[in-house]
């Protein structure tokens, strides 16, 4: 019952992630895309520290070692 109650929030969270990059897209948006949004973060840096990249290297970590890897 978890698992099936977990792939639902999965699928739900893509399915808004879809609607909200179509929503960006449309002539005119005041939303940003997925592109500006992933562009924003990696230019954000503390000092010389690249906090943005690092986040970015993190989270394709964690999706990997939580879905990828077996």
């Amino acid at each position: 019952m978890m698992r099936a109650i977990a792939i639902a929030g999965f699928l739900t969270a893509l399915l808004l992630l879809a609607v909200l990059e179509w929503l960006a897209r449309r002539p005119g948006s005041r939303v940003p895309s997925l592109a500006e949004v992933c562009a924003y973060v990696m230019r954000y840096e503390v000092g010389p520290v690249p906090v943005g990249r690092i986040g970015v290297f993190g989270f394709w970590w964690w999706l990997g070692w939580h879905f990828l890897a077996r």
